[in-house]
């Protein structure tokens, strides 16, 4: 977070909260009731102030005020750099991840450090030249194979680092939520 919201959160500490008003959408962009904001201050005002709370449900802290955010897909959505690195839709440098799946779709999910995200669409030929499995290159045949296990189910496909390989699980679109930890709809606690 940056040192403006802690200040506003000193200033005014019982702001209440907003639900239902902010959401990402599966391409990683921000929108507001519904519409996509396209203004690049206010998307560099959201992008570092963006977290998760202790239950799983990814806000943006907006000074004093914390808007929850509606998830479309994953809190993190990633792409590939120029150099052909992974980010996050808020800019993160992606070099390494804890585990990973791929769902019934072909989409990656990632555990990085910064939370729960998924890499599908523009970006999947990033997944395709680092896909390892027990024929080389792997095949349409082969991920067909890995796409049709159920979810849970350890594929023999695994993912190239730089440093290392990750070995790649299957996880259904509707599964990731609660496997992951995060909540694609936050709904205010009691309390709250």
């Amino acid at each position: 977070m940056e040192d403006w919201v802690y200040r506003a959160l000193e200033k005014w500490p019982n702001v209440p909260a907003l639900f239902g008003w902010l959401g990402l959408d599966r391409r990683g962009r921000w929108t507001i009731r519904g519409e996509i904001i396209s203004r690049p201050q206010i998307i560099d005002t959201i992008n570092p102030n963006y977290a998760a709370d202790e239950h799983g449900r990814w806000y943006f802290q907006n000074g004093p005020q914390r808007g929850y955010v509606t998830l479309e897909s994953a809190p993190l959505v990633l792409r590939t750099d120029g150099a052909g690195r992974l980010i996050t839709h808020t800019g993160q440098r992606v070099d390494r991840a804890e585990a990973g799946w791929l769902d019934e779709h072909g989409a990656l999910w990632l555990r990085t450090a910064h939370g729960p995200a998924v890499l599908e669409g523009e970006d999947l030929h990033w997944v395709l030249e680092r896909l390892r499995g027990p024929r080389t290159p792997v095949d349409e045949e082969l991920l067909a194979e890995a796409l049709a296990l159920p979810s849970g189910a350890q594929t023999t496909l695994s993912l190239r680092f730089d440093d290392g390989t990750l070995a790649l699980g299957r996880l259904d679109l509707e599964a990731a939520p609660q496997a992951l930890g995060f909540v694609r709809e936050p709904q205010p606690l009691s309390g709250e």
